[in-house]
Order: structure tokens, then sequence, then C-alpha cells
């Protein structure tokens, strides 16, 4: 049986999904806030180590990891950061970040960029890509909210470009359901862990690694603990 068929994907996914969620809804504030300062901290430090000036981002929506701030630290440091815009197939356009003022409210989901569409092929041109998870697997398997949109996407990231996954401590997990469709991500960003490679795509890009032995990762346990996918 390929991992497609006779839905018990389907299903351990959507059981996973609601175990994560359930989990960041009961996040303190304080302690999002020290989880985003964290993660901008290793983002800022590896997208500057690898010499990227172009990232593909996102607008994090309810306690996703990430944050405006993230975006701003990468704007003033020079770099193009340019924002997923859900099209009405749920595929991704992209449109660049130019500042709060830039956003504006979506019909669902996080905010959007309200700039020029530069088209689906736009995330080719990134030299790293930033996705939302709610889990990743030491295989680079990555857990959405089931829309697909990140799927479709990243079969247009260039070979060897880093598609990295943020997550708060504790969603890198030992498995991840796997649909035929599914497309695999080269790191994890936590905010103790900080970055980490999965899949066998070698060592961390540019940036700080995390203490020795920090993964972020939960071995043995379940992936317990509107992103359009």
């Amino acid at each position: 049986m390929r991992p497609e068929e006779g839905g018990v994907p389907h299903f351990a996914k959507a059981q996973i999904r609601a175990e994560i969620l359930a989990r960041r809804r009961l996040l303190s504030k304080g302690t999002l806030v020290l989880a985003a300062a964290a993660l901008r901290e290793h983002v800022v430090a590896a997208v500057r180590g690898a010499g990227a000036v172009r990232v593909c981002a996102y607008v994090p929506f309810g306690a996703e990891p990430g944050s405006q701030i993230l975006l701003d630290a990468l704007t003033v440091g020079g770099v193009d950061v340019l924002l997923p815009v859900l099209r009405d197939d749920l595929d991704l356009d992209w449109a660049m970040y130019e500042g709060p003022w830039s956003l504006v409210a979506a019909a669902r989901g996080p905010a959007e960029p309200a700039g020029t569409r530069l088209g689906v092929d736009a995330v080719a041109s990134a030299g790293i890509v930033i996705v939302p998870a709610l889990a990743v697997d030491a295989a680079g398997h990555r857990l959405g909210r089931g829309g697909g949109s990140y799927d479709r996407a990243l079969v247009r990231v260039r070979p060897g470009v880093p598609v990295v996954a943020l997550l708060h401590d504790g969603e890198r997990v030992a498995a991840v359901p796997v649909d035929g469709h599914d497309r695999p991500v080269t790191h994890t960003v936590t905010p103790t862990g900080g970055w980490q490679p999965v899949g066998g795509s070698g060592g961390p890009v540019g940036g700080s690694a995390g203490p020795p032995g920090g993964s972020g990762e939960a071995p043995g346990q379940p992936a317990q603990d509107a992103d359009p996918g």
C-alpha cells in the first residue's frame, strides 16, 4: 500500500494536527514572546551566514512560530522577503514584504502583502525558503494544516536551496504520516535547539545550530507536540 492509499495517513494527520494545535493554544504569551525572540536570532544569523539576499517567509497565524519582528529584522538587514498570497486554487502567489503597513487582512488565514503579485514561480528566486509546520520528523517530513499549498509551492524551489520549518520546542517528532504528494523540508529551527538538519541534508545553514545534542526533537513520542498547509 502506498502512503496515500487506504486513508490511514489522513486520519493520523488529523489527529496529530488536533493535538498540536491544542498544545499551542495552551502556550502563554510570555512563552510565545521568548520563542519569537529566539527564532529571530537563529534565523537572522543563518540567513546572514548563508549570504542569502532573498528569502521566502510567512506571516504567523495564531500561535504559529515566527513573528513580524523576524520579518522586520530580515528586511533591515537588506534581505528581500517574499510572503505568500493564497490563490483561489490554493496555490501560493508571492509578494514583497515592505513593512507592517504593507500587510492587509486576508479572506482567510494570516495577513497578506498588498504589493504586486510576483507569480507562483517567484519562490524559485529565494536563497532560503522558510515555511510553517505543525511537526517535522527526522526524515524531514512536514505536517502542515492540510491545504496542500506549500506542497505545491515547494516543487518550484531550486535544488539545493534550504527549506526550513519553524517549530516550537517539542514539535520535532519521531515520525509524521506521509502522503505521496508531501514535500519534505531540509532543516528545522526551534527556540532552544536552533537550526538542525533533517533528512540527511547536512549541517546548519550558516547559522547557530544550537547546543550540542539540542535538536528540539522528541524521540519516541507521537506528534503530540489558516496556514494554507
